[in-house]
C-alpha cells in the first residue's frame, strides 16, 4: 500500500474510549447526550492515530488530517463527517473540532516545547476544546469554560507526563520543555532510559506541581455545572485527576506505570460522586 492510498481507518490503533484514563460518556451522561461525545471522541481518535503513527511521513500525515477536516464539512473522513452531521443537527460549534484537528497538524510539526506558557498554548488546542464541546453538548453556560480549561489542560499535561519516555522513544515528541530539561543538566535523551534520572524526576515534579495548579483553578468546576449529571462525571475526572498527579509527584513514569488499577479507581468515583452529591444539596 503506498502512502497516498492510505486512509485514516489504516492507521487505526485499536485503542477505544474504555482505555482513556478518565471516563468517555460514562453511564453518568444523560442517554441523549453520549451520541454526540461518542462521534467527538471517534474523531478524535482517528486524527490522534494519524498524528502519532510512527511509520508515516509528516506530509502524509498532514494530508489524512486535511481529509479529516474536509469531513467536517461533508466530503471526508467518514468520521469527520459523522462529527459534522451532529454539530450541524444540534447547533454546536464545529470550531471545537477544527481547533482538535489544528493540534494535531501541530503535532506533525513542531515535536518540541520551550516552555509552559507553550505547553498550555498546545492544550488550548488539544485539550480545551474537548471540554467545551461536552459542555455545549449539555447547553451550559459558557462562563464554566475558565474551569473547563483549566481542567482540561491538567488531563492533557498527566498525559504527557505518564508518556514521556514513550513519547520520546516512539515518535521523537517531547512535551516536557526542553530548557527545564536543561536546567537540570539534561537533554531529551534522558527520556530514553529505562529509570529516570533524579534530575528528571525533579524536573516532572515541577510540571506535576504546576498541574496542582491547574487543579486547584478546576476544583470548583462541577459544583457550577447545570445537569446533575455531567456534574458527577466531572467530579470524578477531578478527583482522579488529583490522585494522578499525586503519583506523578512520587512514582518515576520512566519505570512505572503512573495509571489507576480498575479497584483504585472505581473506589475514586464513588468517593468523589459523594462528595459531588453533598455539596449540590448543602448549595
Amino acid at each position: 500500500m503506498t502512502e497516498t492510498t492510505l486512509k485514516a481507518s489504516d492507521l487505526a490503533s485499536g485503542k477505544d474510549h474504555k482505555g482513556e484514563n478518565f471516563p468517555v460518556a460514562s453511564w453518568l451522561v444523560r442517554p441523549d447526550a453520549r451520541a454526540p461525545i461518542m462521534a467527538y471522541y471517534r474523531f478524535a481518535r482517528a486524527s490522534d492515530d494519524v498524528a502519532d503513527d510512527e511509520g508515516t511521513s509528516s506530509a502524509e500525515k498532514l494530508r489524512l488530517l486535511a481529509h479529516m477536516r474536509a469531513g467536517l464539512e461533508g466530503k471526508g473522513s467518514p468520521e469527520a463527517m459523522a462529527l459534522g452531521d451532529v454539530c450541524r443537527e444540534r447547533g454546536i460549534d464545529l470550531a471545537h473540532a477544527h481547533d482538535l484537528l489544528d493540534a494535531f497538524v501541530q503535532d506533525c510539526r513542531v515535536n518540541r516545547y520551550e516552555d509552559w506558557e507553550g505547553l498550555i498554548g498546545y492544550c488550548r488546542l488539544s485539550a480545551m476544546p474537548v471540554g467545551r464541546f461536552v459542555l455545549d453538548v449539555h447547553g451550559e453556560d459558557r462562563a464554566t469554560w475558565g474551569m473547563n480549561d483549566a481542567l482540561c489542560a491538567a488531563l492533557q499535561i498527566i498525559n504527557h507526563l505518564q508518556d514521556c519516555g514513550k513519547d520520546y522513544r516512539g515518535i521523537d515528541r517531547v512535551y516536557i520543555p526542553v530548557p527545564m530539561l536543561n536546567a537540570a543538566g539534561l537533554d531529551e535523551s534522558a527520556l530514553g532510559r529505562d529509570r529516570a534520572d533524579p534530575r528528571l524526576l525533579g524536573v516532572i515534579r515541577l510540571l506535576a506541581e504546576k498541574t496542582q495548579g491547574l487543579l486547584r483553578q478546576s476544583a470548583g468546576f462541577s459544583r457550577v455545572i447545570r445537569d446533575a449529571r455531567l456534574s458527577a462525571e466531572v467530579a470524578i475526572i477531578q478527583t482522579l485527576a488529583e490522585d494522578l498527579t499525586r503519583m506523578l509527584l512520587t512514582r518515576d513514569p520512566l519505570a512505572d506505570k503512573v495509571h489507576h488499577g480498575k479497584g483504585r479507581a472505581a473506589w475514586l468515583a464513588l468517593t468523589a460522586v459523594a462528595r459531588n452529591s453533598i455539596s449540590r444539596i448543602s448549595r
